[in-house]
């Protein structure tokens, strides 16, 4: 009988022993994530804000926007692109878009970028554009044909709508 009891009297750690490796469980979780916090962070610097024109809020000297190389980027609106995919066939796209130069273009380059992305959207695949992250691989596809076209000149393509049917 002796041994029985001896068996069912054992009791793992103490309460205070368990807390106290608990709060030190937690104080190496919150360091790791701090420190890991901050060397993710090292990477992201914050892009450096354009300067004001010296006369900026002079009246007596506009500001020259006229000039051709003065003016900094540009948003220039597409004409949407209306077609159908590659697979399934009978699946239509409807796409707005509009593409950020870093300086005025002339009007034939947006036309240029337009067909040139109507002609990758025809080969798209159902399954290639399906999810968050069919969407950000169309995205990035459609920001590096637009920047291949221009010469470097785009430096985004932004998408307003797009809807399948």
């Amino acid at each position: 009988m002796a041994n029985v009891e001896q068996a069912q009297s054992k009791k793992g750690p103490s309460p205070v022993v368990q807390l106290a490796m608990l709060l030190v469980m937690t104080g190496a979780a919150i360091g790791l994530g701090w420190v890991s916090g901050g060397y993710l962070k090292q990477g992201e610097a914050p892009a450096p804000l354009p300067a004001a024109p010296e006369n900026a809020g002079n009246p007596e000297k506009p500001v020259d926007a006229g000039k051709p190389g003065a003016a900094g980027p540009t948003v220039v609106q597409l004409a949407p692109i209306t077609t159908n995919i590659a697979s399934p066939s009978e699946v239509w796209i409807r796409l707005e878009a509009s593409v950020l130069y870093d300086a005025p273009q002339p009007p034939e380059l947006a036309e240029q970028i337009h067909q040139d992305l109507l002609a990758f959207v025809r080969t798209l695949k159902m399954h290639q554009i399906e999810g968050a992250s069919g969407y950000q691989h169309l995205k990035a596809d459609l920001d590096e044909r637009a920047a291949l076209r221009s010469g470097g000149h785009v430096k985004q393509v932004l998408i307003r709508t797009m809807l399948l049917e």
